[in-house]
């Protein structure tokens, strides 16, 4: 598989590092807390193993682990990552469909909402997930537009999730579901909703990044048409403190 590269801009426009700066051919990523996509250094063009261990210097100053991400055709990225002795860490999958794929279904009343910014019921089903504060701030350093999604069923609160767009795509992160609402097709309406307020907000197709291990999910998103669009994965350096 091949991934158009739109999709690795729209997934860094809409879950954003704190900071950036260029090392050579690396860029570092300041991630304050907020997860691997925002911490891991990628590479542009031609790297040494100098430039790794430049860079390993430098994520271990900002209390960050030595950490990358490869994209498809950095083979030899990958090989000098793994000859230094980094790991693989979460491969993922890129979802993506047109957004009028889902919009073509009207969603029951107080089913799911649009707000930003997050209410306290969102923020509490995501901390119930592991996706706390700092987290919420990687949401809130999105510049774009932007909303939050609430799902309720049988009058409870049912799932939280954060969308943002960047060049026509809407992209989906934090979606969580509370446990006791799973299995009860609270994520396809959370999606629907998702792509309706893409599709009224100039968006032309809906995408959402998934672990490959998390096979719910995965099976989640094919049920619903979308297709795989492209991949990544991470390698840390294991006791790289």
């Amino acid at each position: 598989m091949s991934t158009d590269p739109r999709y690795y801009a729209v997934s860094e426009a809409t879950w954003p590092a704190a900071t950036k700066t260029n090392l050579g051919p690396v860029t570092l990523r300041q991630g304050l807390g907020g997860g691997s996509r925002v911490s891991a250094a990628t590479v542009s063009g031609v790297v040494t193993d100098a430039d790794i261990v430049a860079a390993e210097s430098a994520m271990r100053a900002m209390g960050q682990k030595p950490l990358f991400m490869v994209h498809d055709g950095e083979a030899d990225l990958d090989g000098l990552l793994a000859i230094r002795g980094y790991e693989v860490m979460d491969p993922v999958n890129i979802w993506a469909c047109p957004a009028t794929l889902l919009g073509d279904v009207a969603i029951p009343r107080v089913t799911t909402f649009c707000v930003w910014e997050p209410l306290a019921i969102q923020k509490e089903i995501w901390a119930s997930g592991g996706i706390g504060p700092h987290r919420w701030a990687v949401m809130d350093r999105v510049a774009g537009a932007k909303t939050a999604l609430l799902s309720r069923n049988d009058d409870k609160p049912a799932g939280a999730a954060f969308c943002a767009i960047h060049d026509g795509v809407a992209m989906i992160h934090a979606l969580e579901i509370l446990p006791h609402q799973r299995r009860k097709g609270m994520g396809v309406w959370m999606m629907r909703q998702a792509a309706l307020w893409a599709l009224d907000n100039g968006a032309d197709t809906l995408a959402v990044i998934c672990t490959k291990r998390n096979k719910g999910a995965n099976g989640l998103y094919a049920s619903i048409g979308m297709t795989t669009v492209g991949q990544y994965h991470y390698r840390i350096l294991p006791n790289g403190d």
